[in-house]
């Protein structure tokens, strides 16, 4: 336990609770009860998977059809697995080994690199600074690549010694990626291949990691990895644990468990596309349920806009018919919700909705 840094509270890492052999969770991880994960919501679906989309496409005479399963994907489910994406698989495996090892590494070691509520960056087990709020069973390791200016190796594990390296080439891969897919995103909304990304800054956009480690939980039924949310930035690109499923996606007024494709990445907009297609492209509530006999780990890299540009409906897919549907904000002042609060559902990107 520490009084991490600006914290309300002093801090709890959840894999010192797992390691610790309890067989009952604290109060504070006890979701109430509409919540906690339910079997029931998943059976009726349980060979439902979100679409997969094979990016080789993009390159070739498929293009059209690859672009268009795209635009369905986004505009249907707002999730995607993509495969054939330009990023190595090996390099995809290491990035999960090296993380894996900083995770087991002792708590002083891990403690070093603790973090606050100021930037996120660091070693973390919460979310939100509200006293007394329910926690989720998870903790966490935030850090920026992208702009340049917030990038700073030193606060990046050096254990193991090839952590800084293999993060660093990975970013780069997925960063190309997030460019390649947010063409496709303009294209399909009728927009020059360029306007979504210089809506987002040109090449001046943020980019940042969130490594999330799932310790053993001994009563899963009652709690969660990560409470329901949509994610608050601009594209999501997660790299699911292989070998322990834990996403799952709300359709409609079900919950689907994510099964991963090998070496694929499960993409989902998020709410900065959502307000500049004006809803046309929507981000989806998505949480992680836990397990009792597996720790489960994943890598989630944030494409998101430069964070002071004010952001809105793109001009162009404003009309009479579908008038602009949300307030400008910029993603500093937008994401200090996520950042007060914690994960609340959809109710941050709602709040945005103009009155006009």
């Amino acid at each position: 336990m520490s009084c991490g840094k600006g914290w309300p509270e002093p801090i709890v890492r959840v894999q010192s609770l797992s390691d610790g052999g309890a067989t009952l969770i604290p109060d504070r991880y006890v979701k109430q009860p509409s919540d906690r994960p339910s079997d029931s919501s998943s059976t009726s679906l349980a060979n439902v998977n979100i679409p997969i989309i094979d990016f080789s496409g993009l390159y070739g005479d498929d293009r059209g059809e690859t672009l268009r399963q795209i635009s369905d994907a986004c505009r249907e489910w707002g999730f995607f697995q993509a495969v054939n994406h330009g990023v190595n698989p090996q390099l995809m495996d290491q990035a999960q080994q090296v993380w894996r090892e900083f995770f087991h590494q002792p708590m002083e070691v891990k403690q070093s690199y603790a973090n606050s509520p100021t930037t996120y960056e660091g070693y973390g087990s919460r979310l939100g600074v509200q006293k007394g709020a329910i926690l989720d069973w998870s903790d966490y390791y935030y850090l920026h690549y992208l702009p340049c200016c917030l990038f700073d190796q030193n606060k990046w594990p050096a254990l193991p010694s090839s952590l800084r390296d293999v993060i660093a080439e990975y970013s780069r891969q997925v960063v190309k990626f997030g460019g390649e897919l947010m063409k496709a995103l303009s294209i399909n909304l009728g927009l020059s291949e360029d306007h979504l990304q210089n809506a987002f800054g040109g090449e001046d956009v943020g980019a940042c990691l969130r490594v999330n480690f799932y310790p053993k939980c001994p009563q899963p039924d009652l709690t969660l990895g990560l409470s329901s949310h949509s994610d608050p930035g601009g594209v999501t690109f997660l790299l699911p644990d292989q070998h322990v499923a834990g996403l799952q996606v709300r359709k409609n007024d079900n919950w689907i468990t994510v099964k991963p494709c090998p070496h694929a990445f499960i993409v989902n907009i998020g709410d900065q596309i959502q307000v500049l297609s004006n809803a046309i492209y929507k981000s989806v509530e998505h949480r992680v349920i836990v397990n009792s006999s597996k720790e489960r780990i994943s890598l989630a890299f944030f494409y998101n806009p430069k964070s002071d540009l004010p952001i809105e409906p793109v001009k162009q897919l404003v009309t009479p018919e579908r008038p602009a549907m949300y307030t400008a904000m910029s993603f500093d002042e937008y994401r200090l919700f996520i950042r007060t609060r914690g994960p609340q559902g959809k109710s941050q990107v709602d709040s945005l909705k103009s009155s006009k």
